[in-house]
């Protein structure tokens, strides 16, 4: 057990430096969540591209607006024009959507590729030789079931914490999307996601990964996200499938490579002290930074 600790504190535990981060909803939120993967910062430039064309073709409608309320009013215009059609400007306003639609459709879809297969949005990324890891995440009514296939079969269920236990517990997270098991992963590895429902559809959906996919019983879905920066990052399942829809959160603590490792040497046999272990090395860390 100290050996295990001593790697937890000799990775740092990143949860308390200063690039560690948490992502979740935030009042008044009107944007995206910040980017925590290569697929969510494809998302990023893609919505603020198209967010641009849909500006200037907002103003260019608006101008020209203005120009037919200013130029062609009755008072400006006592004779109104008899002209039927323009053959010039037909052509124009059919040719030019469809080359507005096309130069977004070329990145969308660049985008919707990348989401199925991770060398295209990472530079360099090598199946054979970067680091993956598959994790199989099973919906049920109302919570999630996290299988580590990599990891001899260690499993466990993430259900929402009560408030009752939100009180109990100070490190505890946000309300509605705390959870009792946190879906753990490594920082820098290509997660491959398994996702499937076990009774009703459900959705696995963490916003700052860019990731949202059906869990539908009786169909394995598959998708993939990397974590660039250690944190805790929420999300929370997003179809209607039940009573208890809006308590089906989803939690993901992100690690140091080395700190994954030890909390699964020791979540295998005892998972509630693989979690202590997690806690006291960051509260080891925060005293560590406090000190310096």
């Amino acid at each position: 057990m100290r050996g295990v600790m001593a790697i937890l504190s000799g990775a740092g535990f990143g949860l308390c430096g200063g690039a560690a981060l948490a992502a979740q909803p935030q009042p008044w939120q009107m944007g995206l969540q910040p980017a925590a993967s290569p697929i969510m910062e494809m998302i990023h430039s893609f919505n603020n591209g198209v967010m641009i064309i849909m500006t200037l073709v907002t103003l260019f409608v608006l101008a020209l607006l203005l120009y037919c309320i200013v130029r062609f009013n009755a008072k400006s215009n006592p004779v109104p024009s008899r002209t039927s059609h323009n053959t010039l400007i037909e052509v124009l306003w059919t040719v030019v959507p469809i080359l507005i639609l096309v130069g977004i459709a070329v990145p969308s879809f660049a985008l919707l590729f990348a989401e199925h297969d991770p060398a295209r949005a990472i530079p360099g990324f090598n199946p054979a030789t970067d680091r993956q890891m598959t994790i199989k995440a099973t919906g049920s009514q109302w919570y999630w079931t996290y299988e580590y296939v990599d990891s001899d079969g260690l499993s466990f269920d993430s259900l929402m914490l009560n408030e009752t236990d939100r009180a109990a517990d100070p490190n505890a997270g946000p309300r509605l999307l705390a959870v009792d098991n946190e879906l753990v992963v490594p920082t820098g590895t290509v997660v491959n996601m398994q996702v499937i429902g076990a009774d009703v559809i459900h959705a696995f959906a963490v916003p700052a990964f860019g990731v949202k996919i059906d869990a539908i019983p009786g169909r394995l879905n598959t998708t993939w996200f990397r974590v660039d920066a250690e944190g805790m990052y929420y999300g929370q399942c997003s179809e209607l499938c039940g009573r208890d829809h809006a308590f089906m959160p989803i939690a993901v603590r992100a690690v140091a490579p080395a700190t994954f490792d030890a909390w699964v040497a020791v979540a295998k046999t005892d998972l509630p002290g693989a979690y202590q272990m997690l806690a006291a090395a960051e509260a080891d860390a925060k005293l560590k930074v406090a000190g310096k």
